[in-house]
Formats: structure tokens, sequence, C-alpha cells
């Protein structure tokens, strides 16, 4: 039987990401982010909340 599907949460970039460290580049480039006030919308698991919690000053959850 399947699995019911995680809650969703929606991202937002709020902040632009001159200045900021590689490695918080990445975690946002992971996330689908590239430019700032972009939406992306991710299934709410441990991995997705971990790596919005490392670039939480960047981000807005909308959702």
């Amino acid at each position: 039987m399947a699995k019911k599907s995680a809650d969703k949460i929606q991202i937002k970039l709020v902040k632009s990401l001159i200045g900021s460290s590689e490695k918080q580049r990445r975690v946002v480039k992971g996330l689908g982010l590239t430019k700032k006030d972009q939406v992306v919308e991710h299934a709410s698991t441990p991995t997705i909340l971990g790596m919005v919690n490392k670039v939480s000053h960047l981000l807005e959850i909308v959702k």
C-alpha cells in the first residue's frame, strides 16, 4: 500500500546570495532556488527542513 504523501511547504528566497558563503549558496541551489523572490514547493521532510534551517536567514516559509 502506498504511503500518504507528506505535507508540502512553500519556500521563498527573500535575500540575495551576494556575500553568502559557498556552502550557503549550495544549500539554496539544492532547494531549487536561483533568484530572489522565487518560490518553490517541497515535501516537509527532515532533509528539506534541515536545509531550510541552515539558511533560514535567507529564506521565508510561505505556507
